[in-house]
């Protein structure tokens, strides 16, 4: 079984091949996956299901036959318990909760300084995404759990850059960094990100770009001029063309070449720690 909350709530079984779950059986097989083998009291899993409208008259009825339809799909994987409700699957079956362990996998492998481990366990986890999570429930508690989500997605996103720029491979996460800052125009950490994966892959004139064009946003909607991080590492390529080594991972710019196995990966604190502002 695959349960996708990535995206629309979809299933996928042996028995039913892929379905997607809407209405209040896709509410009520979110709030399930969410925490797969965990037990949901009725009562919380009533207020997600009917968070943003009217309860009906006799909730728990309500909560029974959506969980009788859903048991068609799923079969004896959601169990009723005294109280409430729990979805038997293990994590792997479910792609939030497989994206989370193998962000803590190449986690792991990033602080131990095994490079291709680490990023070969985050590119696994960052193509389970496709897309806003659970796009088609919208209810205060699912708007909570898609901001934790796109938080761990960025999280990744910038530590998996960072990897690639060390291994001396920037141009793989272009297209992605691209695509997270039209999204998030005034996000400073990803936006130098971006600036150093386009300087390594020697396009010096599209790095430069991207900081005018942040500094054009910043102004306009914060009326303020960019963080200082970001401030010097645009001067950096505009003065030497090469960033200085107060700015970001300046050695590893330098040289393309450059081996994990000789950098510790706190070389990046003044990026990961959070040296340029998020907004």
């Amino acid at each position: 079984m695959n349960i996708q909350l990535l995206g629309s709530v979809t299933v996928h079984t042996v028995e039913a091949g892929q379905k997607r779950v809407a209405g209040g059986c896709g509410r009520l097989l979110a709030s399930l996956a969410w925490t797969p083998g965990a037990f949901l009291a009725d009562e919380v899993v009533i207020d997600r299901i009917w968070q943003d409208r009217a309860q009906p008259e006799d909730p728990r009825g309500a909560l029974y036959i959506l969980a009788t339809r859903l048991r068609k799909i799923l079969g004896e994987r959601l169990t009723r318990e005294a109280g409430g409700y729990l979805l038997n699957v293990d994590e792997d079956s479910v792609d939030v909760a497989r994206f989370r362990a193998l962000a803590r996998r190449a986690h792991v492998a990033y602080r131990e300084g095994m490079a291709e481990k680490g990023l070969r366990a985050y590119d696994e986890a960052l193509a389970l995404w496709r897309g806003e999570p659970m796009t088609d429930i919208r209810a205060p508690w699912a708007d909570a759990a898609r901001v934790t989500m796109e938080h761990e997605y960025r999280e990744a996103l910038v530590a998996v850059t960072e990897l690639s720029l060390l291994a001396g491979r920037p141009g793989e996460r272009i297209s992605a960094l691209h695509h997270f800052t039209e999204s998030h125009p005034l996000d400073e950490r990803v936006t130098g990100l971006l600036m150093a994966a386009l300087h390594r892959d020697g396009r010096r004139a599209e790095a430069l770009q991207q900081f005018r064009c942040l500094r054009r946003r910043t102004i306009d909607f914060l009326g303020c001029e960019p963080g200082p991080e970001l401030q010097e590492l645009n001067r950096s390529l505009l003065v030497q063309g090469e960033p200085a080594e107060s700015a970001v991972m300046a050695h590893q710019l330098a040289q393309p070449s450059g081996k994990w196995s000789a950098m510790n990966p706190r070389s990046l604190s003044s990026l990961s720690a959070g040296g340029f502002a998020t907004v």
